[in-house]
């Protein structure tokens, strides 16, 4: 970690948090999702830098180390968007690669649809291309459960009593252990979503003790008003770009034992190639054992796939 620096910038009225590591004009900036904040590409971050990259890594608005906005409810995907642009602005940076994760593939596909002319290309992991509003997963949502815990942590005030009974180490513990399943998390109508897991319940054996620490105390510092509005409050506001492709070369990295693969109708998505109707230029690479978080369980496969791919891309 000796290798990564820190540092703040003041990008749209707030103090955006960068950690960074090596040089030049080949630029990967890579976006989080949750529970996750810039500590999540630690490993990915070094590789690509090793490889000649310079790799920057940013706690969006009101996550980790940056700060919030005044008002984290009306916080929204195009703020995060803007933001993006506005740091590479800051930075000097006409064009970068993306690596996203999570919700942050929502962000990095909607930069790559707004701003073709920033976006070198785009690596998505975790979640593949979809917009706010699920497009285009639209027709599935119906036979999403009730319990499922992206519909009860969209409900103002629902998860910060859930959340609310444990500090925030518990919480990522919960969350981590949660996410890391092969099955979607989803309570039973007495039950909370909190309430799945066990605090007891043993981290999974790519996460260590000391990066449970390091989650925990960002998240006590940032809290989780801006992480539940963005994305949980604001996933199914359409962003009125469903109709528009994505120029630039993609590559989606999906774990085979990913929960989100679970979800109605996206495994057919990707392996249908329906897709690639709205990204044309797309790889899609499946890691057998991987799981939601691959790319801190198994870094070393996940960082000689998304080194080879952004060699394959360079301007």
């Amino acid at each position: 970690m000796e290798k990564i620096q820190h540092r703040h910038v003041q990008v749209r009225g707030l103090k955006l948090h960068l950690a960074e590591s090596g040089t030049g004009p080949k630029v990967v900036v890579f976006l989080h999702g949750f529970p996750e904040i810039w500590y999540s590409w630690r490993h990915q971050m070094i590789a690509v830098a090793n490889a000649g990259y310079r790799a920057i890594s940013v706690d969006f608005r009101g996550y980790g180390l940056s700060e919030h906005p005044s008002e984290p409810e009306k916080a929204t995907f195009n703020d995060f968007v803007d933001d993006v642009v506005a740091l590479l602005d800051s930075l000097g940076i006409t064009k970068a690669h993306f690596v996203a994760k999570d919700f942050g593939a929502f962000v990095a596909a909607m930069l790559a649809i707004l701003y073709p002319d920033r976006v070198s290309s785009i690596v998505l992991l975790g979640v593949p291309f979809l917009l706010p509003g699920l497009s285009p997963l639209q027709s599935q949502l119906p036979l999403i459960p009730p319990g499922f815990y992206m519909l009860r942590w969209m409900i103002p005030g629902k998860a910060e009593a859930d959340f609310g009974r444990f500090d925030a180490k518990t919480v990522i513990r919960k969350v981590y252990s949660m996410f890391s399943g092969i099955l979607p998390p989803v309570a039973a109508d007495n039950q909370e979503i909190m309430d799945l897991v066990d605090s007891s319940a043993p981290l999974p054996p790519w996460f260590s003790e000391e990066d449970l620490a390091e989650y925990g105390s960002l998240y006590e510092k940032c809290g989780f008003r801006t992480a539940l509005q963005v994305p949980y409050r604001t996933m199914m506001v359409p962003c009125g770009l469903d109709d528009r492709k994505i120029t630039a070369p993609g590559l989606v990295i999906m774990g085979e034992k990913d929960y989100i693969m679970k979800f109605p109708g996206l495994e057919d998505y990707i392996r249908s190639g329906k897709i690639k109707e709205s990204v044309p230029n797309l790889d899609v690479t499946f890691v057998s054992e991987g799981n939601h978080f691959v790319q801190e369980q198994a870094p070393e496969e996940v960082n000689q796939l998304i080194i080879s791919f952004l060699n394959k891309h360079c301007d």
